[in-house]
């Protein structure tokens, strides 16, 4: 073979192995070109999104160039949404549906998301998240997960992957090896899972399990350290993980992807471009890129690291060769896969709010003080949220609350504006809640110390206050009246507004 028909070759693998995205509602024409030259998959996030009928046209735009084109999205329902960024999910997560616990209500839900998602033209979805929620303080996973027992979380990541691909989507399993027992964000730094192997074939690893036997075609690596498997990589560049671990412990033949590989858990020690090349040579079949770094440039820097790691002899051809024939292998399945799924279109059958008001808890005390009969005044303590939540993406109560009791106010506060004094909770949250009823909604209480320290001094000064907490549920102020959503979709919120003004939804 020439080396100019070699190189070419090369850079075709390189481009076959790559998950890009890109900005804008219509495909740039970079991405086209990059398609008839061999990219095989790409990936779409909020900012490509206005409705799902502008999505199916951009689709079908991109699968004009290839019709098996593997078109990827990170859409979780709940907190994490991007087909609903605008709005909110009509649909809970993962939390409240693990709370519910009934397996054929998850595959339900996760079988209307799937008609919406094949009805835009997506073939794989970057879920469920399989991860056991076992440290309350993890700070990018919580609500995004089933639970913190191994058999629920197993359970629905079951019922999860039955029901989206009955519709036509592929599932993507994540974050293999298990990200829920860890405390650092890996958007930004290396978090540790400092378990042995024991512990962590009986904590992380059953989901996973569960989610190979049930016919899961796609995984998502994790950026965490993994020591019990190797104490110097992440799970995404190592080979032990993803090869020892993954193939040939647990049995998975099917399409490894990466994480996004721009996140600093991966690139603050090696750059994107030796974080992709590591990642290839660990096992990863598809690299996603471009939730942040969305240009034609960062494509071609990442063609060339891998042509040039080839090259060079940092990376070898077969393995590369390997990859692509993975990928090829998966857009052919799912393409099969979405050409079978349900006809018809998504319409919504209502499942979402059925399952959001199903999740809701009370306790006694918020029994006892419901419903409101007045319009209340509502605060919302709004932490930052990890980089998986969309910033755009509505939650609350107040909203649905005053669609129900006309005059409701609010006020949304955040911990930077207590802590510089900027606001204060006297004047912006009890002074107009005088004579009215309070309503304050909290977002992990228990792992924001300011929002805790909020909740608290508001409740002692209104004993009558009434807390929703959106996130993961935590002790509270004892004779606190409380609700419990298990999520901050704009579903949950509308439950917890139901269930605030209606005594038959309580």
């Amino acid at each position: 073979m020439s080396s100019s028909k070699h190189s070419s070759e090369l850079r075709r693998l390189a481009l076959s192995v790559l998950q890009p995205g890109f900005v804008g509602t219509e495909a740039p024409d970079w991405i086209l070109r990059d398609i008839g030259d061999g990219l095989a998959s790409v990936v779409l996030f909020s900012r490509n999104i206005v409705s799902t009928e502008q999505v199916a046209r951009l689709t079908a735009q991109l699968r004009a160039e290839n019709p098996d084109l593997i078109v990827a999205i990170d859409e979780e329902a709940g907190d994490v949404t991007r087909i609903e960024s605008a709005t909110g999910s009509s649909r809970p997560g993962n939390l409240a549906l693990g709370t519910v616990d009934d397996p054929a209500l998850t595959e339900a839900v996760a079988a209307d998301l799937g008609r919406q998602l094949r009805t835009a033209g997506v073939s794989l979805d970057y879920a469920p998240s399989a991860d056991v929620n076992s440290n309350p303080d993890n700070p990018i996973i919580g609500v995004r997960s089933f639970g913190s027992d191994p058999e629920v979380v197993a359970r629905h990541t079951t019922a999860w992957i039955r029901g989206l691909q009955s519709s036509g989507v592929a599932a993507c399993a994540k974050h293999f090896p298990g990200h829920g027992d860890v405390a650092v964000d890996s958007h930004h730094d290396l978090p540790a899972y400092p378990a042995g192997r024991d512990e962590i074939a009986a904590q992380a690893l059953p989901p996973f399990r569960a989610a190979v036997a049930a016919g899961v075609r796609a995984v998502m690596s994790g950026h965490l350290l993994v020591p019990a498997y190797d104490p110097d990589l992440p799970a995404t560049l190592s080979r032990r993980i993803l090869h020892g671990l993954l193939r040939d412990e647990l049995g998975f033949d099917g399409l490894v992807v990466s994480d996004a590989i721009e996140m600093g858990a991966v690139t603050r020690l090696y750059g994107i471009d030796g974080a992709t090349v590591k990642a290839v040579a660990a096992g990863v079949d598809a690299v996603c890129v471009g939730g942040e770094s969305a240009e034609e440039a960062t494509v071609a820097l990442l063609v060339k690291a891998l042509t040039a790691a080839v090259t060079g002899g940092e990376l070898a051809e077969e393995r590369l060769a390997e990859a692509a024939g993975r990928v090829r292998e998966f857009a052919r399945w799912s393409a099969g896969l979405r050409a079978a799924g349900a006809a018809q279109d998504a319409t919504g059958d209502g499942i979402g709010h059925v399952a959001a008001r199903r999740a809701v808890r009370l306790t006694g005390a918020a029994r006892a003080a419901l419903p409101l009969t007045a319009a209340p005044h509502v605060v919302e303590l709004a932490p930052v949220t990890n980089m998986a939540i969309g910033k755009e993406t509505p939650w609350g109560v107040a909203g649905p609350l005053a669609e129900r009791l006309p005059g409701t106010t609010s006020v949304r506060v955040r911990g930077q504006e207590l802590e510089e004094g900027t606001v204060a909770l006297e004047s912006c949250a009890l002074e107009p809640a005088v004579g009215r009823p309070l309503v304050i909604v909290a977002r992990d209480a228990a792992r924001h110390a300011w929002m805790s320290r909020a909740v608290t001094g508001l409740t002692a000064a209104r004993p009558d206050a009434i807390v929703v907490e959106m996130g993961l549920p935590g002790a509270g102020p004892a004779a606190a009246a409380q609700i419990f959503t298990h999520g901050a979709s704009a579903a949950s919120g509308v439950a917890a507004a139901e269930v605030l003004t209606d005594t038959s939804a309580l």
